[in-house]
């Protein structure tokens, strides 16, 4: 398949309910409003195919980035290419989808994660907190877990709001994994209060770190 029939099969898919749901959330008029289940529908059809990943990349269409994302072989990327790649995002979407199907499959990913956590660039954050909370779950050797509860503690309340979403994120899975340190990860969630009012649909578990904290260890149990 080639790229002009894929955008023409993605305009085929827009919805324009979609396309006005994106832009509140702030992408811009280069997309189509494609439904995430179409995209993935798609995918399917055209499989893994990393040099058709990068030209729908370039496009910088919302929904060419998001195919594109289930198209890559990370195993391809050099440091300086995924680094390129995350901080030329600007939708979340996008960056979580980056992050989820590409970024933790990146061989080099721990080298990033450093470098990431001292970025100034929301989405290379993002995506460090991201890998971080990964690695609070899967691979928590070798890291400090005081200390990231420190910098949560400290630069959590006054952070950019999509950076602030993984720290949150990287606070609940510390609470959750590591009952020594559940009692001082609810403490900084419910100082620090953020989320605690967050419209939450029926069904689904408030992000507020305490609550979220509690939900999981009790679905553990």
């Amino acid at each position: 398949m080639t790229l002009k029939e894929i955008f023409s099969q993605l305009k085929a898919l827009g919805n324009d309910k979609m396309f006005v749901q994106n832009k509140k959330k702030g992408a811009s008029d280069n997309q189509f409003g494609v439904r995430l289940g179409d995209i993935r529908a798609l995918s399917k059809k055209i499989k893994t195919n990393h040099r058709l990943a990068l030209e729908l990349w370039e496009t910088e269409n919302v929904e060419a980035r998001l195919l594109a994302t289930l198209l890559i072989d990370a195993k391809l990327f050099s440091k300086n290419e995924m680094d390129k790649m995350v901080k030329s995002v600007t939708f979340v979407q996008v960056a979580d989808w980056l992050n989820a199907y590409v970024v933790k499959n990146f061989p080099n990913k721990e080298y990033l994660r450093i470098e990431w956590l001292k970025s100034n660039n929301s989405m290379a954050a993002r995506a460090g907190r991201n890998l971080t909370a990964q690695r609070v779950v899967k691979n928590p050797e070798g890291l400090d877990l005081q200390l990231l509860l420190d910098r949560i503690k400290s630069e959590m309340g006054n952070t950019h709001p999509l950076i602030q979403w993984t720290m949150n994120f990287v606070l609940a899975e510390i609470g959750i994994h590591n009952p020594n340190l559940r009692e001082r990860a609810n403490s900084i969630g419910d100082n620090l209060g953020i989320y605690k009012d967050y419209p939450v649909s029926k069904g689904c578990t408030s992000p507020f770190a305490p609550i979220w904290i509690e939900a999981m260890v009790s679905r553990r149990k």
